[in-house]
Protein backbone atom coordinates (compact mmCIF):
# COMPACT_ATOMS: atom_id res chain seq x y z
CA UNK A 1 0.00 0.00 0.00
CA UNK A 2 1.36 3.71 -0.74
CA UNK A 3 2.76 5.46 1.96
CA UNK A 4 2.03 9.13 1.86
CA UNK A 5 5.60 11.55 1.51
CA UNK A 6 3.57 14.10 3.02
CA UNK A 7 1.47 14.36 6.17
CA UNK A 8 0.63 16.42 8.86
CA UNK A 9 2.86 16.43 11.98
CA UNK A 10 1.15 13.97 15.11
CA UNK A 11 2.18 17.19 17.15
CA UNK A 12 -0.52 19.31 15.66
CA UNK A 13 -4.43 19.20 16.27
CA UNK A 14 -5.86 17.24 13.30
CA UNK A 15 -9.29 19.89 14.81
CA UNK A 16 -8.54 22.90 16.16
CA UNK A 17 -11.36 22.43 18.69
CA UNK A 18 -9.82 25.20 20.80
CA UNK A 19 -10.63 28.28 18.60
CA UNK A 20 -13.79 29.82 17.54
CA UNK A 21 -15.44 29.53 13.97
CA UNK A 22 -14.41 26.82 11.74
CA UNK A 23 -12.52 23.96 13.51
CA UNK A 24 -10.16 22.53 10.42
CA UNK A 25 -8.55 25.71 9.61
CA UNK A 26 -6.17 28.23 11.27
CA UNK A 27 -7.02 31.58 11.79
CA UNK A 28 -4.04 33.24 10.77
CA UNK A 29 -3.53 35.87 8.18
CA UNK A 30 -3.04 34.52 4.65
CA UNK A 31 0.50 35.09 4.33
CA UNK A 32 1.30 34.82 7.72
CA UNK A 33 4.35 33.27 8.60
CA UNK A 34 2.99 31.51 12.23
CA UNK A 35 1.60 28.98 10.52
CA UNK A 36 4.89 27.79 8.81
CA UNK A 37 6.57 28.03 11.87
CA UNK A 38 4.10 25.84 13.59
CA UNK A 39 4.46 23.29 11.60
CA UNK A 40 8.21 23.09 11.18
CA UNK A 41 8.59 23.30 15.23
CA UNK A 42 5.70 20.51 15.21
CA UNK A 43 7.74 18.33 12.50
CA UNK A 44 11.05 18.19 14.77
CA UNK A 45 8.82 17.49 17.93
CA UNK A 46 7.97 14.15 16.17
CA UNK A 47 11.44 13.46 14.42
CA UNK A 48 13.57 14.12 18.12
CA UNK A 49 10.07 11.80 19.75
CA UNK A 50 9.71 14.77 22.33
CA UNK A 51 6.70 15.93 21.95
CA UNK A 52 5.19 14.28 25.08
CA UNK A 53 8.02 16.36 27.38
CA UNK A 54 7.55 19.46 25.25
CA UNK A 55 6.16 22.62 27.23
CA UNK A 56 5.61 25.71 25.23
CA UNK A 57 5.44 29.08 26.86
CA UNK A 58 3.05 31.77 25.09
CA UNK A 59 2.90 35.08 25.50
CA UNK A 60 1.06 38.37 24.43
CA UNK A 61 0.19 38.68 20.59
CA UNK A 62 -0.13 36.93 17.63
CA UNK A 63 2.76 34.46 19.47
CA UNK A 64 -0.47 33.48 22.13
CA UNK A 65 -2.40 31.55 19.61
CA UNK A 66 -0.18 28.33 19.28
CA UNK A 67 -2.07 26.48 21.99
CA UNK A 68 -4.93 25.96 19.46
CA UNK A 69 -2.59 24.03 16.67
CA UNK A 70 0.26 22.38 18.51
CA UNK A 71 -0.51 19.38 21.02
CA UNK A 72 2.03 20.02 23.54
CA UNK A 73 1.99 21.44 26.97
CA UNK A 74 1.31 24.76 27.21
CA UNK A 75 2.00 27.85 29.90
CA UNK A 76 0.42 31.34 29.25
CA UNK A 77 3.08 34.22 30.24
CA UNK A 78 2.44 38.07 30.76
CA UNK A 79 3.20 39.82 28.24
CA UNK A 80 7.38 39.75 27.76
CA UNK A 81 7.44 37.54 30.29
CA UNK A 82 7.99 34.22 28.40
CA UNK A 83 11.60 33.90 29.16
CA UNK A 84 11.22 34.39 32.48
CA UNK A 85 8.62 31.94 32.51
CA UNK A 86 10.39 29.29 30.92
CA UNK A 87 13.36 29.87 32.92
CA UNK A 88 10.82 28.39 35.89
CA UNK A 89 9.23 25.89 33.94
CA UNK A 90 12.96 24.69 32.61
CA UNK A 91 14.50 24.51 36.17
CA UNK A 92 11.25 22.77 38.09
CA UNK A 93 11.37 20.36 35.04
CA UNK A 94 14.35 20.03 33.78
CA UNK A 95 13.79 17.07 31.91
CA UNK A 96 10.90 19.11 29.65
CA UNK A 97 11.39 20.33 26.39
CA UNK A 98 10.75 24.21 26.70
CA UNK A 99 10.06 26.65 23.85
CA UNK A 100 9.41 30.27 24.13
CA UNK A 101 7.64 31.98 21.10
CA UNK A 102 7.50 35.65 20.62
CA UNK A 103 7.41 38.32 18.95
CA UNK A 104 9.27 41.19 18.22
CA UNK A 105 7.14 44.05 20.01
CA UNK A 106 6.94 40.94 22.99
CA UNK A 107 10.25 39.83 23.43
CA UNK A 108 12.40 43.15 22.15
CA UNK A 109 9.88 45.96 23.52
CA UNK A 110 8.24 45.33 27.10
CA UNK A 111 10.36 42.15 27.38
CA UNK A 112 14.00 43.35 26.43
CA UNK A 113 15.48 42.47 30.12
CA UNK A 114 13.93 39.34 30.18
CA UNK A 115 15.52 37.83 26.78
CA UNK A 116 18.55 39.54 27.63
CA UNK A 117 19.20 37.95 31.70
CA UNK A 118 17.87 34.15 30.17
CA UNK A 119 20.44 34.16 27.55
CA UNK A 120 23.12 35.54 29.98
CA UNK A 121 22.22 32.64 32.28
CA UNK A 122 22.69 30.54 29.73
CA UNK A 123 19.16 29.10 30.14
CA UNK A 124 18.78 25.50 28.26
CA UNK A 125 15.86 26.65 26.59
CA UNK A 126 14.77 27.49 23.06
CA UNK A 127 13.25 30.90 21.66
CA UNK A 128 11.41 31.23 18.69
CA UNK A 129 11.65 35.01 17.82
CA UNK A 130 9.19 35.85 14.94
CA UNK A 131 10.54 39.17 13.42
CA UNK A 132 7.66 40.92 11.41
CA UNK A 133 8.84 44.75 12.31
CA UNK A 134 5.41 45.23 13.41
CA UNK A 135 3.02 45.08 15.90
CA UNK A 136 0.72 43.08 14.19
CA UNK A 137 -1.84 41.88 16.72
CA UNK A 138 -3.03 45.32 18.09
CA UNK A 139 -2.94 47.10 14.79
CA UNK A 140 -0.14 48.09 13.53
CA UNK A 141 2.27 50.09 15.55
CA UNK A 142 5.88 50.89 15.36
CA UNK A 143 7.87 47.73 16.90
CA UNK A 144 12.09 47.79 18.39
CA UNK A 145 12.86 45.92 14.88
CA UNK A 146 11.08 48.52 12.73
CA UNK A 147 13.02 49.59 9.80
CA UNK A 148 14.01 53.40 9.29
CA UNK A 149 11.05 54.72 7.00
CA UNK A 150 9.06 52.09 7.68
CA UNK A 151 5.29 53.58 7.85
CA UNK A 152 2.98 52.21 11.04
CA UNK A 153 0.57 53.83 12.65
CA UNK A 154 2.34 55.59 15.04
CA UNK A 155 4.98 56.46 12.48
CA UNK A 156 2.93 57.26 9.58
CA UNK A 157 6.11 59.25 7.85
CA UNK A 158 8.10 56.72 8.49
CA UNK A 159 10.53 56.08 11.09
CA UNK A 160 13.19 57.99 11.79
CA UNK A 161 16.30 57.81 13.59
CA UNK A 162 16.43 60.63 15.24
CA UNK A 163 12.89 60.45 17.03
CA UNK A 164 12.50 56.63 17.25
CA UNK A 165 15.80 55.26 17.27
CA UNK A 166 17.34 52.60 15.03
CA UNK A 167 15.40 49.54 14.62
CA UNK A 168 17.19 46.60 17.39
CA UNK A 169 18.91 43.85 16.09
CA UNK A 170 18.23 40.83 18.54
CA UNK A 171 20.57 38.17 17.35
CA UNK A 172 23.72 40.48 17.30
CA UNK A 173 22.53 42.01 20.83
CA UNK A 174 22.80 38.71 22.13
CA UNK A 175 25.65 37.71 20.39
CA UNK A 176 28.03 40.25 22.48
CA UNK A 177 26.88 38.19 25.75
CA UNK A 178 29.02 34.99 26.53
CA UNK A 179 26.77 32.39 27.33
CA UNK A 180 24.29 31.85 24.15
CA UNK A 181 25.50 29.22 22.61
CA UNK A 182 23.02 29.12 18.79
CA UNK A 183 21.77 32.40 17.62
CA UNK A 184 20.80 32.30 14.09
CA UNK A 185 18.82 34.44 12.31
CA UNK A 186 16.55 33.25 9.14
CA UNK A 187 13.78 34.16 6.84
CA UNK A 188 10.43 32.73 5.35
CA UNK A 189 9.91 34.14 2.11
CA UNK A 190 10.42 31.10 -0.08
CA UNK A 191 10.77 27.56 -0.49
CA UNK A 192 14.93 28.05 -0.34
CA UNK A 193 14.75 30.40 2.77
CA UNK A 194 11.85 28.24 4.50
CA UNK A 195 13.76 25.40 4.12
CA UNK A 196 17.13 27.18 5.92
CA UNK A 197 14.04 28.37 8.62
CA UNK A 198 12.72 24.46 9.35
CA UNK A 199 17.13 23.62 9.66
CA UNK A 200 17.75 26.04 12.26
CA UNK A 201 14.39 25.44 14.31
CA UNK A 202 14.90 21.96 14.31
CA UNK A 203 18.65 22.52 15.38
CA UNK A 204 17.62 24.81 18.40
CA UNK A 205 15.37 22.39 19.35
CA UNK A 206 18.08 19.50 19.38
CA UNK A 207 20.66 21.71 21.11
CA UNK A 208 18.24 21.44 23.95
CA UNK A 209 17.67 17.72 24.08
CA UNK A 210 21.22 17.71 24.23
CA UNK A 211 22.20 20.24 26.87
CA UNK A 212 24.15 22.93 24.78
CA UNK A 213 22.57 25.93 26.57
CA UNK A 214 20.56 28.57 25.28
CA UNK A 215 19.92 28.91 21.45
CA UNK A 216 17.65 31.70 19.83
CA UNK A 217 16.32 31.58 15.84
CA UNK A 218 15.34 34.80 15.09
CA UNK A 219 12.57 34.48 12.11
CA UNK A 220 11.93 37.20 9.64
CA UNK A 221 8.26 36.52 8.81
CA UNK A 222 5.88 38.16 6.54
CA UNK A 223 2.41 40.03 7.93
CA UNK A 224 0.91 41.20 4.73
CA UNK A 225 -2.23 42.74 6.99
CA UNK A 226 0.19 44.84 9.23
CA UNK A 227 2.31 45.98 6.27
CA UNK A 228 -1.14 46.58 3.86
CA UNK A 229 -0.16 44.04 1.55
CA UNK A 230 -0.70 41.25 -0.29
CA UNK A 231 0.98 37.82 0.31
CA UNK A 232 3.41 37.66 -2.32
CA UNK A 233 4.38 41.24 -2.13
CA UNK A 234 5.21 40.95 2.22
CA UNK A 235 7.28 37.49 1.25
CA UNK A 236 9.48 39.89 -1.43
CA UNK A 237 9.52 42.75 1.32
CA UNK A 238 11.17 40.11 3.66
CA UNK A 239 13.60 38.93 1.20
CA UNK A 240 14.75 41.95 -0.08
CA UNK A 241 13.97 44.83 2.25
CA UNK A 242 14.16 43.44 5.51
CA UNK A 243 17.45 41.34 4.95
CA UNK A 244 18.94 44.78 4.23
CA UNK A 245 18.69 45.61 7.66
CA UNK A 246 18.62 42.48 9.45
CA UNK A 247 21.52 40.19 7.45
CA UNK A 248 20.51 36.42 7.60
CA UNK A 249 23.25 33.98 8.62
CA UNK A 250 24.50 32.35 12.15
CA UNK A 251 25.71 35.04 14.62
CA UNK A 252 26.70 32.54 17.45
CA UNK A 253 27.19 28.60 16.98
CA UNK A 254 29.50 27.13 20.23
CA UNK A 255 30.22 24.06 21.61
CA UNK A 256 29.86 23.17 25.13
CA UNK A 257 32.95 22.69 27.16
CA UNK A 258 32.88 20.58 30.11
CA UNK A 259 35.39 23.01 31.99
CA UNK A 260 33.08 26.02 31.44
CA UNK A 261 30.13 24.81 31.02
CA UNK A 262 27.49 27.91 29.42
CA UNK A 263 24.38 27.06 30.15
CA UNK A 264 22.52 27.61 34.04
CA UNK A 265 21.98 24.51 36.18
CA UNK A 266 18.54 22.48 35.38
CA UNK A 267 16.66 21.45 38.36
CA UNK A 268 16.29 23.60 41.41
CA UNK A 269 17.95 21.53 44.89
CA UNK A 270 16.22 22.01 47.61
CA UNK A 271 17.65 21.15 51.33
CA UNK A 272 14.39 21.31 52.89
CA UNK A 273 11.57 18.23 52.42
CA UNK A 274 8.77 19.69 49.96
CA UNK A 275 6.03 18.28 53.24
CA UNK A 276 8.15 20.73 55.33
CA UNK A 277 7.50 23.95 53.28
CA UNK A 278 3.96 24.58 55.06
CA UNK A 279 5.23 24.64 58.14
CA UNK A 280 8.09 27.04 57.54
CA UNK A 281 5.96 29.20 55.64
CA UNK A 282 3.17 29.03 58.77
CA UNK A 283 0.82 27.82 56.08
CA UNK A 284 -2.51 26.47 57.64
CA UNK A 285 -4.13 23.35 56.45
CA UNK A 286 -6.45 23.58 54.05
CA UNK A 287 -9.26 21.79 55.80
CA UNK A 288 -8.91 24.68 58.65
CA UNK A 289 -7.70 27.82 56.79
CA UNK A 290 -11.19 29.24 55.72
CA UNK A 291 -12.63 29.11 59.59
CA UNK A 292 -14.68 26.42 59.62
CA UNK A 293 -14.28 22.46 59.87
CA UNK A 294 -15.08 19.14 58.03
CA UNK A 295 -17.66 18.72 61.21
CA UNK A 296 -19.45 22.06 60.15
CA UNK A 297 -21.64 19.94 57.39
CA UNK A 298 -19.59 20.71 54.44
CA UNK A 299 -17.15 18.11 52.46
CA UNK A 300 -15.59 17.72 49.12
CA UNK A 301 -17.04 13.80 49.26
CA UNK A 302 -20.63 15.36 49.79
CA UNK A 303 -20.51 16.83 46.63
CA UNK A 304 -23.18 15.98 44.22
CA UNK A 305 -20.59 13.50 41.73
CA UNK A 306 -22.01 15.89 38.78
CA UNK A 307 -20.70 19.27 40.56
CA UNK A 308 -17.00 17.48 42.56
CA UNK A 309 -14.36 18.93 39.86
CA UNK A 310 -16.13 21.97 37.99
CA UNK A 311 -14.58 23.36 34.71
CA UNK A 312 -15.79 27.09 34.84
CA UNK A 313 -16.36 29.90 32.82
CA UNK A 314 -17.40 33.32 33.81
CA UNK A 315 -18.12 35.95 31.09
CA UNK A 316 -19.85 39.13 30.51
CA UNK A 317 -19.04 42.96 29.70
CA UNK A 318 -15.65 44.61 31.00
CA UNK A 319 -16.80 46.02 35.00
CA UNK A 320 -19.06 43.28 35.45
CA UNK A 321 -16.86 41.74 37.70
CA UNK A 322 -15.99 38.54 35.37
CA UNK A 323 -12.37 37.99 36.40
CA UNK A 324 -12.63 38.76 39.97
CA UNK A 325 -15.38 36.25 40.47
CA UNK A 326 -13.47 33.63 38.78
CA UNK A 327 -10.50 34.86 41.20
CA UNK A 328 -12.87 34.41 44.03
CA UNK A 329 -14.33 31.40 43.48
CA UNK A 330 -10.47 29.94 43.04
CA UNK A 331 -9.02 31.57 46.23
CA UNK A 332 -12.16 30.09 47.91
CA UNK A 333 -11.95 26.82 46.92
CA UNK A 334 -7.95 26.97 47.61
CA UNK A 335 -9.11 27.77 51.17
CA UNK A 336 -11.45 24.89 51.13
CA UNK A 337 -8.93 22.44 49.90
CA UNK A 338 -9.57 22.19 46.31
CA UNK A 339 -6.38 21.70 43.66
CA UNK A 340 -7.27 24.95 41.95
CA UNK A 341 -6.49 26.95 38.28
CA UNK A 342 -7.39 30.34 37.39
CA UNK A 343 -6.78 31.87 33.74
CA UNK A 344 -7.93 35.35 33.19
CA UNK A 345 -8.54 36.04 29.04
CA UNK A 346 -7.58 39.62 28.46
CA UNK A 347 -5.78 41.48 26.11
CA UNK A 348 -5.97 39.85 22.51
CA UNK A 349 -8.62 37.27 23.38
CA UNK A 350 -11.17 40.24 24.13
CA UNK A 351 -10.96 41.55 20.60
CA UNK A 352 -14.31 39.77 19.85
CA UNK A 353 -16.10 41.30 22.73
CA UNK A 354 -16.51 39.67 25.83
CA UNK A 355 -14.11 39.36 28.80
CA UNK A 356 -13.85 35.90 30.12
CA UNK A 357 -12.29 33.28 32.82
CA UNK A 358 -11.75 29.81 33.07
CA UNK A 359 -11.78 28.18 36.50
CA UNK A 360 -11.19 24.75 37.64
CA UNK A 361 -11.92 23.34 40.72
CA UNK A 362 -10.75 19.28 41.28
CA UNK A 363 -9.50 17.15 44.01
CA UNK A 364 -6.37 16.00 41.74
CA UNK A 365 -3.77 18.04 40.10
CA UNK A 366 -4.87 20.84 37.60
CA UNK A 367 -3.02 19.66 34.05
CA UNK A 368 -3.92 22.53 32.29
CA UNK A 369 -5.82 25.76 33.19
CA UNK A 370 -7.44 25.96 30.01
CA UNK A 371 -11.32 25.00 30.20
CA UNK A 372 -12.41 23.86 26.80
CA UNK A 373 -15.82 21.46 27.89
CA UNK A 374 -17.64 23.66 30.38
CA UNK A 375 -19.86 21.91 33.06
CA UNK A 376 -20.52 25.57 34.90
CA UNK A 377 -21.08 28.53 32.90
CA UNK A 378 -21.98 32.10 34.23
CA UNK A 379 -23.35 34.34 31.58
CA UNK A 380 -23.52 38.21 32.60
CA UNK A 381 -24.84 39.25 29.59
CA UNK A 382 -26.45 38.08 25.77
CA UNK A 383 -23.45 37.97 23.87
CA UNK A 384 -21.40 36.03 26.35
CA UNK A 385 -24.36 33.41 26.28
CA UNK A 386 -23.90 33.12 22.62
CA UNK A 387 -20.72 32.89 22.10
CA UNK A 388 -19.92 30.15 25.26
CA UNK A 389 -23.07 28.17 25.33
CA UNK A 390 -21.76 25.66 22.41
CA UNK A 391 -18.97 25.09 24.87
CA UNK A 392 -21.17 23.75 27.60
CA UNK A 393 -21.73 19.93 28.49
CA UNK A 394 -24.32 18.50 28.02
CA UNK A 395 -25.19 17.94 31.43
CA UNK A 396 -24.02 20.95 32.08
CA UNK A 397 -24.86 24.25 34.34
CA UNK A 398 -25.56 27.27 33.10
CA UNK A 399 -26.03 30.53 35.22
CA UNK A 400 -27.17 33.91 33.38
CA UNK A 401 -28.30 37.02 34.40
CA UNK A 402 -32.14 37.53 33.49
CA UNK A 403 -32.02 40.98 33.81
CA UNK A 404 -30.20 41.35 30.81
CA UNK A 405 -30.77 38.29 28.99
CA UNK A 406 -34.77 37.64 28.53
CA UNK A 407 -35.14 34.36 26.90
CA UNK A 408 -32.62 31.07 27.12
CA UNK A 409 -31.96 30.32 23.68
CA UNK A 410 -33.39 26.87 23.12
CA UNK A 411 -31.93 23.39 21.27
CA UNK A 412 -29.77 23.03 24.86
CA UNK A 413 -30.40 20.03 27.07
CA UNK A 414 -28.46 21.76 30.06
CA UNK A 415 -29.87 22.78 32.96
CA UNK A 416 -30.35 26.53 33.57
CA UNK A 417 -31.15 28.72 36.33
CA UNK A 418 -31.90 32.55 35.49
CA UNK A 419 -31.03 35.03 38.15
CA UNK A 420 -32.51 38.99 37.84
CA UNK A 421 -28.43 39.09 39.38
CA UNK A 422 -28.10 42.77 38.24
CA UNK A 423 -31.87 43.81 39.88
CA UNK A 424 -31.17 42.17 43.05
CA UNK A 425 -27.96 43.96 43.59
CA UNK A 426 -29.21 47.29 42.66
CA UNK A 427 -31.91 46.49 45.55
CA UNK A 428 -28.95 46.01 47.67
CA UNK A 429 -27.19 49.79 46.19
CA UNK A 430 -24.95 48.44 44.15
CA UNK A 431 -25.14 47.01 40.31
CA UNK A 432 -21.56 46.01 40.90
CA UNK A 433 -22.17 43.02 43.01
CA UNK A 434 -24.43 41.01 40.89
CA UNK A 435 -20.83 38.35 40.26
CA UNK A 436 -21.40 37.62 43.68
CA UNK A 437 -25.52 37.32 43.52
CA UNK A 438 -24.94 34.73 40.71
CA UNK A 439 -22.14 32.86 42.67
CA UNK A 440 -25.17 32.77 45.65
CA UNK A 441 -27.25 31.14 43.50
CA UNK A 442 -24.42 28.71 42.18
CA UNK A 443 -22.83 27.84 46.01
CA UNK A 444 -26.94 26.98 47.00
CA UNK A 445 -27.33 24.77 43.39
CA UNK A 446 -23.87 23.11 44.12
CA UNK A 447 -22.93 23.08 47.59
CA UNK A 448 -19.25 23.36 45.60
CA UNK A 449 -17.84 25.26 48.04
CA UNK A 450 -19.11 26.74 51.78
CA UNK A 451 -19.98 30.24 52.16
CA UNK A 452 -17.52 30.72 55.10
CA UNK A 453 -14.36 30.15 52.11
CA UNK A 454 -15.60 32.72 50.20
CA UNK A 455 -16.03 35.12 52.75
CA UNK A 456 -12.25 34.63 54.06
CA UNK A 457 -11.54 34.67 50.11
CA UNK A 458 -12.98 38.29 50.26
CA UNK A 459 -10.84 39.39 53.38
CA UNK A 460 -7.78 38.22 51.46
CA UNK A 461 -8.68 40.52 48.88
CA UNK A 462 -8.13 43.36 51.72
CA UNK A 463 -11.26 44.66 50.76
CA UNK A 464 -13.24 47.26 53.40
CA UNK A 465 -15.31 45.78 55.77
CA UNK A 466 -17.88 47.94 54.48
CA UNK A 467 -17.41 46.03 50.87
CA UNK A 468 -16.79 42.50 52.59
CA UNK A 469 -20.40 43.14 54.23
CA UNK A 470 -21.99 44.00 50.84
CA UNK A 471 -20.46 41.04 49.25
CA UNK A 472 -21.64 38.94 51.52
CA UNK A 473 -25.63 40.15 51.66
CA UNK A 474 -25.26 39.42 47.49
CA UNK A 475 -24.38 36.15 47.99
CA UNK A 476 -26.95 35.43 50.61
CA UNK A 477 -29.64 36.84 48.30
CA UNK A 478 -28.19 35.35 45.51
CA UNK A 479 -28.63 31.86 47.84
CA UNK A 480 -32.09 33.17 48.56
CA UNK A 481 -33.37 33.08 45.50
CA UNK A 482 -32.42 30.10 44.04
CA UNK A 483 -32.98 28.30 47.46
Amino acid sequence: MPKPLHERPRSFYGSFERKDGDHTVTHYCPGCGHGNLHKYIAEALDDLGIADRTIFVNPVGCSVFAYYYLDVGHVQSPHGRAPAVATAVKRARPDSIVIAYQGDGDLAAIGGNEILQAANRGENITVIFVNNAIYGMTGGQMAPTTLLGQKTTTTPFGRTAEQEGFPMRVCELLGSLEAPAYLERVALGDAKHDMATRRAVRKAIQNQVEGKGFSLVEVLSPCPTGWKQIPTESAKFVLDTMTRTFPLGVVRDTKPSPDEPRHAPTGVRTQVPLEKVPEILKLEPAETAWGGTRADGWSMEGVDPRFRNPRIKAAGFGGQGVLFVGALIAEAGMLAGWEVSWLPSYGPEMRGGTAHCHVILSNSQVDSPLVTRTSVLFAFNRPSLERFLGDVADDGLVIYDSSLVHDFPSGRQVEAIGIPATRIAEGLGSGRVANLVALGAYLRRTKTLPPAAVEAALKAHTLKPEAIALNMRALEEGMRFSG
